[in-house]
């Protein structure tokens, strides 16, 4: 693995940075045009800026509430935030970035990319972009491309190994920095996703948690936009110009199973709109005596109570309760 550029730099606190590791800082003076709360709204309309201060309130707003409910981020945190040159990425830095000012605990936001070698990949625009904000940052070189074609067969899915190998280096070099917390850009609709993904082709009730201890315990993983729309975060990233980065290596993909179960909830979306919301709201919201997975729930343990043979009836759902009928012969 390598980092970019060659000029050594030092960690906070005078510790030295990891051998072999070289870091890109950027001045505290930040450029105007890449703050995140400096978007020319001069530019727009009286009804766009209505909309785009809409908008921005309502992604900042879900961020915090799911910062809050789910203890994303503690006084004193150093939060490695992931950057893939997508909206959604784009995005969470910018929120979090504005969350930070006024935040009752202060923390830590560090920006990585993992530039992993994909051929065209226009690895200038995310460290320019970074430096306007005067947020420290790394740039990670591996080149898991090579390995991704390598293994995998022509015509086959990449994105299971691709983000696999992702997944390894982004968690080993955060031990490096010292970092407490590790935010990803996964929002509401990939959570969503990635439950039928896994109840459709895997038989597992199971998808994305907000907040994330890795297997081996060394890593908190949070997702601060676990709450927020990605239509929101579409129009956030139109709005703020973000310069977007698309995905070679696996965006031509068309066939994904993602794919495939994205159009079906955006079909189910267009004919019953909030099914998605509804979804996500039960993921939340769990009843385990309701399923069937015994290491859940001890359903071998479940006996009549002889004790209260004689007490009235008192029915669980009271939807299927009916009341005790009279029957009079004439």
């Amino acid at each position: 693995m390598a980092l970019r550029p060659k000029n050594k730099r030092e960690r906070p606190g005078g510790a030295p940075a990891p051998a072999g590791l070289r870091r890109r800082r950027t001045s505290k003076l930040r450029a105007n045009s890449g703050r995140p709360d400096k978007l020319d709204v001069q530019e727009l309309s009286r009804k766009e800026k209505t909309h785009f201060n809409k908008l921005q309130k309502r992604l900042r707003r879900n961020v915090g509430n799911a910062i809050v409910d789910y203890n994303m981020i503690e006084q004193g945190d150093r939060v490695m935030v992931c950057l893939s040159g997508g909206k959604d990425s784009y995005g969470m830095l910018d929120i979090l970035l504005s969350l930070r000012q006024n935040a009752p605990v202060d923390f830590e936001l560090v920006a990585v990319n993992l530039d992993q070698k994909q051929p065209g990949f226009p690895e200038e625009i995310l460290p320019a972009y970074l430096a306007g904000l005067g947020v420290p940052y790394y740039i990670l070189e591996k080149d898991t491309y090579s390995i991704v074609r390598e293994v995998i067969p022509e015509g086959k899915t990449t994105c299971g190994l691709c983000s696999r190998l992702r997944r390894g280096s982004l968690y080993g070099f955060a031990r490096e920095i010292g970092a407490s917390k590790i935010a990803l850009g996964h929002h509401r609709d990939d959570i969503v996703e990635t439950l039928f993904l896994n109840m459709f082709f895997n038989g597992k009730l199971k998808a994305m948690p907000p907040k994330l201890l890795s297997d081996d315990r060394l890593n908190v993983v949070i997702r601060p936009l676990a709450y927020c729309r990605e239509k929101d975060l579409d129009r956030y990233a139109r709005y703020k110009d973000f310069p977007i980065i698309p995905c070679n290596l696996c965006g031509s993909q068309e066939n994904l199973q993602r794919v495939q179960v994205k159009n079906m909830l955006a079909a189910w979306e267009r004919e019953y709109p909030g099914r998605t919301e509804s979804i996500f709201r039960s993921i939340c919201n769990i009843a385990p005596s309701q399923l069937g997975d015994a290491r859940l729930f001890d359903f071998a343990a479940l006996r009549i109570d002889p004790a209260l043979a004689d007490a009235p009836a008192i029915a669980e759902d009271t939807e299927l309760y009916f009341p005790a009928i009279n029957v009079v012969n004439l």
